[in-house]
């Protein structure tokens, strides 16, 4: 009997912290989407009324279609970092040198990461302009442009990104079986054949937490569109939690029931996608 119940005794403590500081919260959010309020004076039930509002805020679509395009490329980090974890994951002389640098973007701060990016983008003295400069002679002014803001946001995330999915794959890559490795070689499989039939399905635990890890990171991008452009020019870089910060917090008027409708649909969009994946994948394991 002791032994019955002893999974649950262990898993009491996280299952209690995980309702308490993330299911409680979450529904309260939800449910303060339902009304009118800027967080002291009190609440006025105004029902769907905010969503509504949503379906004709011109804001909220461009905020939407940047999260959109951030989920999209951001998913690149997960086969650029196991390309590289596979290039690191050998014994060659100077290999730590390599870790380290390829480690490297995945200890460092966000708000360094778009400071960094900020003055690498920087019209007068930052490199990628003074370089795009001496090609057309006028250079390009990424973060000044609304045609190339987002992408260039974009590409300061996926530099810590692609690090951190290459460091969950070296982790994975040492767990794979060795003897499968040797069975398959004997088989006469190689390159990508060795890949894609005996390497990926051992990574698929490293896979799962990559994609999850990189969808909660492009849908909740808040740090860098924060730091590198506050959201403009003219608000388009701004993405959905930014949206959600300015209509709630800042001095847009902290409308918390707005900000609260977009959070929700901030949540839900996050949810369709992470169960689609976690339906997949219970079905391959099934091989259904």
């Amino acid at each position: 009997m002791s032994r019955k119940w002893a999974p649950w005794l262990f898993l009491a403590p996280g299952a209690l912290m995980f309702v308490i500081y993330v299911l409680i919260p979450i529904g309260e959010s939800i449910w303060i989407s339902f009304y009118q309020w800027d967080g002291l004076s009190p609440r006025l039930w105004i029902g769907l009324e905010n969503y509504r509002e949503l379906l004709d805020d011109e804001a909220f679509y461009t905020s939407l279609k940047n999260n959109v395009i951030w989920l999209a490329l951001y998913m690149l980090a997960i086969p650029l970092g196991l390309f590289i974890a596979l290039f690191l994951n050998q014994t060659v002389r100077g290999i730590r040198i390599y870790k380290s640098l390829f480690f490297f973007p995945f200890v460092i701060s966000q708000v360094v990461v778009g400071l960094i990016f900020s003055w690498f983008y920087a019209p007068g003295f930052g490199l990628f302009f003074e370089v795009t400069k001496w090609l057309d002679g006028t250079g390009i002014a990424v973060l000044a442009n609304p045609d190339t803001v987002t992408y260039g946001i974009i590409a300061a995330g996926l530099w810590p990104q692609i690090a951190y999915c290459m460091i969950l794959y070296l982790t994975g890559l040492n767990a794979v079986a060795p003897d499968q490795i040797e069975a398959a070689r004997l088989d006469g499989a190689k390159g990508v054949r060795m890949l894609w039939y005996v390497v990926l399905p051992q990574l698929r635990p490293a896979t799962f937490i990559a994609v999850v890890v990189t969808v909660i990171g492009a849908l909740r991008s808040f740090d860098l569109v924060s730091i590198m452009t506050d959201g403009g020019p003219f608000g388009s870089s701004r993405v959905l939690s930014y949206y959600m910060y300015e209509q709630a917090l800042s001095e847009y008027g902290y409308r918390m029931g707005y900000g609260a409708a977009i959070a929700a649909v901030l949540f839900a969009i996050m949810m369709i996608f992470i169960s689609g994946f976690i339906w997949k994948m219970w079905r391959d394991e099934k091989g259904l």
